[in-house]
């Protein structure tokens, strides 16, 4: 949560996959660390929470495999996609740290070790800051910052542009990187996630923004006003069913206050539906002062969201919040204040296991301490464990699932979203729950059909010539006779 300053080196290119630590590195979790700003750069934790000799904690993983080398000042955000891990941090260079890391670090998922390493994000040097990151296919993926959107390609690894419509309107003021009043505090563009062929993008001064993947252009901005004149965007979450959520922030100037509603958009037609949270309960936190993911998230194996929340603005971490989509029930599933142990959620740190549906979050006590521990729950909020860590600022950011086949992230192979054509008869296999959409050659939309597995074909009774297919996060061209 920590601000901080820019800073800019030359790239960083390590070659080495070899894990030479002898550490499975796909059947636990990664914790992403801000830590201790002004003393060290961030760092990333490996919890093996199941570990049969009690061996829970592997600590900062990357320095360990990778010697002199280390992640960026303020890593907020990591994500595995297509066998490699993407960590994203706000500068390159803690001002307490004597090795220089990158705001873009690249590392292969099942080794820790480091691919590539970058300090800047706009090509051009022009300040931007780190926030998350999102994989579009295996070649593209989309890096959000204090300054817009911008294209990665994944097999270079090197920076293409903006996307068309993104940037921070605020650039150029002319105010010092510290100053909270300035463009990097204001005009950000956070979280974001795909759904339907489309990129959803929290922008801190427009709201959400609906982004083509394929022409890299914002084609449609959803403001917040459907909420209140002054509201603005929190953070999207993608839910289970494919439908996108944002939380609501009060005002778009980033002080943290929330307006008590939710907001559902469906993918396929953009249309809305704001859900009011009762009297009682709290609206998810968020935090564009000195950006985080938030805690809002989404379960991966049922139609439930889950946040943190509470009266303070700036301090809603003892509350636990469960909402059931297809129920439109709210309930508190963890109120930490109970415990009288005096733990707090850190942050953004929680997330919900892919598989098991198990939480994981970060607690601490106070800002002045050293004592952190990880807490693992049932779905429903039931205590299954804590794992106590050693004395350090980890200020932890992010937990992070690793590859596994059961979870259905590792087996890349296998998994590859694919869809062929012959003889008029399309194959579309790994696209279960998206939507196949036809145009003709003129971009005129032809059809929409829903995929229903993850093996499935489609006779198309179509006229012959050329079509584009666009399902899930696959565009292609066909040709019909």
């Amino acid at each position: 949560m920590k601000f901080g300053i820019l800073f800019s080196l030359f790239p960083v290119l390590a070659a080495s996959t070899v894990n030479t630590g002898g550490i499975d590195y796909t059947n636990g979790v990664f914790i992403v660390n801000e830590d201790w700003y002004g003393h060290q750069n961030s760092t990333v934790n490996y919890l093996m929470p199941d570990d049969a000799d009690g061996n829970y904690w592997h600590y900062r993983v990357i320095q360990n495999e990778n010697p002199g080398i280390e992640l960026g000042c303020t890593n907020q955000y990591g994500a595995i996609w297509d066998g490699k891990f993407y960590f994203i941090a706000k500068q390159a260079k803690d001002p307490g740290a004597a090795i220089t890391g990158g705001r873009i670090t690249v590392a292969d998922a099942k080794t820790m070790k480091v691919l590539y390493q970058t300090p800047e994000i706009d090509p051009e040097g022009t300040q931007c800051d780190g926030r998350g990151f999102l994989g579009i296919d295996s070649h593209k993926g989309y890096i959000s910052s204090s300054n817009g959107i911008w294209i990665l390609d994944l097999d270079t690894f090197q920076v293409k542009g903006q996307v068309k419509g993104t940037a921070n309107p605020n650039i150029g003021d002319d105010k010092l990187p510290n100053d909270p009043t300035g463009s990097l505090y204001h005009g950000q563009s956070g979280s974001m996630v795909y759904s339907a062929g489309k990129v959803f993008a929290a922008h801190q001064q427009y709201g959400m923004l609906v982004i083509d993947p394929v022409t890299d252009t914002v084609t449609k901005t959803i403001s917040m006003d459907i909420v209140d004149e002054k509201a603005g965007i929190g953070s999207v979450i993608l839910a289970k069913d494919g439908s996108v959520w944002a939380s609501v922030a009060k005002t778009t100037q980033g002080n943290g206050a929330t307006l008590p509603y939710i907001v559902r958009v469906e993918p396929a037609t953009l249309s809305c539906d704001v859900i009011s949270i009762p009297s009682g309960m709290y609206p998810p936190s968020n935090s564009w002062y000195a950006w985080t993911p938030d805690s809002f998230c989404a379960s991966s194996v049922t139609n439930s969201l889950y946040w943190a929340g509470g009266s303070n603005a700036w301090f809603s971490n003892t509350k636990i919040f469960r909402y059931d989509i297809d129920l439109h029930k709210l309930e508190k599933i963890i109120d930490l204040d109970d415990d009288n142990e005096n733990w707090k959620l850190y942050g953004c740190s929680m997330r919900l296991h892919p598989v098991t549906d198990e939480i994981y979050m970060s607690l601490y006590h106070e800002y002045g301490q050293q004592s952190y521990i990880t807490r693992r729950y049932t779905a429903n909020g039931e205590k299954i464990k804590d794992y106590p860590m050693i004395a350090n600022y980890w200020f932890p950011s992010l937990p992070v699932f690793p590859e596994t086949s059961e979870s259905g992230i590792a087996n890349i192979e296998e998994l590859t979203p694919q869809i062929t054509c012959h003889s008029n008869v399309l194959s579309l296999r790994g696209l279960q729950g998206q939507l196949l959409d036809i145009y003709n050659c003129a971009g005129v939309h032809i059809l929409s059909q829903k995929i229903e597995s993850d093996n499935e074909t489609a006779t198309l009774d179509l006229k012959g010539g050329l079509y584009i297919i666009r399902c899930g996060r696959i565009t292609t061209k066909i040709a019909l006779k």
